[in-house]
């Protein structure tokens, strides 16, 4: 399981570095807290970070419930895809919106099998 928490780790750290850019951004182009709207690329790197955490809530118990009741190994493995995936999403994002899918795809693909998995997994063993 250590590999899972090593995975969930750098999937805080990510989301961390994405809010680094969002703070880089707002001095970049002058978008003074509380705004998240007065220019496009920003709001382009603020979007980046609101999405991961929608994803990021969902991402975190999956890898532990797949990690727990499937395999560590497999979910550490999916967990690096949607690293992966998020940081593909996030520049194609910053770069032009429509470029994002092959980076959400990878993102939001090993999320829905961590999940679905990890619920299989706990109800299998509920049964025994």
């Amino acid at each position: 399981m250590s590999l899972v928490f090593v995975v969930i780790g750098l999937a805080l750290v990510q989301f961390m570095y994405f809010g680094y850019q969002v703070g880089g951004a707002r001095g970049r182009f002058g978008i003074n807290a509380p705004s998240i709207t007065g220019n496009e690329v920003f709001e382009r790197y603020f979007r980046v970070q609101q999405n991961t955490l929608e994803l990021i809530v969902i991402l975190v118990p999956a890898l532990w419930m797949f990690g727990t009741y499937v395999s560590a190994q497999w979910a550490a493995g999916l967990g690096v895809v949607y690293l992966v995936g998020r940081f593909l999403y996030a520049f194609g994002y910053v770069k032009d919106p429509a470029k994002r899918s092959a980076g959400f795809m990878l993102s939001f693909l090993p999320i829905t099998v961590l999940l679905l998995g990890g619920i299989y997994g706990a109800v299998r063993a509920s049964l025994g």
